[in-house]
């Protein structure tokens, strides 16, 4: 288990640990993410990581589904969508 201390400003801002940071991939403008579980615990995650697993799991097997299509695939579909019927 890693601990690690912060002081919180006046401003009821906080500097998390550069240990922490490297764990979570924070880099600077990066944002953070707080949630709380059912036991009443605050977990801290990158956002940006956090929105890239949820976006990952949401699509989970769709390319099995399509039958594993191809890059190419994809930018025709891709193309179809913003051109109205392939690429430009």
């Amino acid at each position: 288990m890693v601990m690690n201390l912060a002081k919180v400003s006046a401003n009821g801002q906080i500097t998390v640990p550069s240990e922490i940071r490297r764990m979570l991939g924070i880099k600077t403008g990066d944002k953070i993410i707080f949630t709380q579980n059912a036991k009443g615990e605050v977990i801290v995650n990158n956002a940006s990581a956090t929105a890239i697993k949820k976006a990952q799991a949401a699509f989970a097997g769709v390319a099995e589904s399509l039958g594993n299509p191809t890059e190419d695939d994809i930018q025709s579909w891709v193309d179809e969508v913003r051109y109205g019927g392939g690429a430009v």
